[in-house]
């Protein structure tokens, strides 16, 4: 099941790869991704074209301190996002080490980086179980939350990340997902996906949040 929702996402990935048009990837550190449409609007009797962009819509979990955290507290940062949950004996395990190895390489750049780890299993994963998984992997990081909150929005939310999650009874401990670490900007879109499993393509992640906030917002780390 999880090669099932790994494909799905992953073609929708290319085709808006392909999409992106030459004078964006020249205007842009990273290309915006997911589908757009183009509306037309009359400014001083002239037509002109508007880009609408696939934006991550608005969010509200409890975090692993059991503090409601919206999406709106955070914007202005980029975020760096993954679904998972604490019970999974397969895939999550290596994309929780690779996320921490991540959060310390950023370390210079922590009030510019958000961490957001959506658990799909919220009946398991509560307050007190993301911080046990965190004591567990040792993470110190301040800025780095476990969120857990309604399963089925979460789910579809993950869909606005261009990740999957979905109860699979019949996969091993009870749910299928995506390996994908997101960047998402500071603007609330998507302009990075990752194989949260390969330190390459992590590497790749690194590489390409600090380029985009150097070019994009004129932050600069280390």
């Amino acid at each position: 099941m999880r090669s099932k929702l790994l494909y799905g996402v992953l073609g929708f990935f290319l085709v808006a790869c392909s999409t992106t048009s030459g004078d964006e990837v020249q205007e842009r550190a990273l290309p915006i991704l997911g589908e757009r449409d183009v509306q037309y609007l009359t400014q001083d009797g002239i037509q002109v074209a508007d880009t609408i962009y696939h934006y991550v819509p608005d969010f509200e979990y409890l975090n692993q301190d059991s503090v409601i955290i919206k999406s709106d507290m955070i914007k202005g940062k980029i975020w760096v996002a993954d679904f998972f949950f604490t019970h999974c004996p397969t895939i999550c395990p290596p994309m929780t080490s690779q996320m921490k190895r991540l959060n310390v390489n950023l370390s210079d750049l922590s009030d510019e980086v958000q961490f957001l780890s959506f658990s799909i299993d919220p009946d398991r994963d509560t307050p007190a179980r993301l911080r046990e998984y965190i004591n567990e992997y040792g993470i110190e990081a301040k800025n780095w939350y476990f969120f857990t909150g309604d399963e089925d929005e979460t789910h579809l939310l993950a869909k606005d990340f261009f990740s999957g999650a979905e109860r699979n009874e019949e996969a091993e401990g009870g749910f299928g997902h995506t390996t994908y670490f997101v960047i998402v900007d500071r603007e609330g879109l998507v302009r990075g996906i990752y194989d949260g499993t390969n330190t390459e393509q992590v590497d790749k992640l690194e590489s390409d949040l600090r380029k985009l906030l150097e070019i994009e917002y004129d932050v600069s780390g280390k």
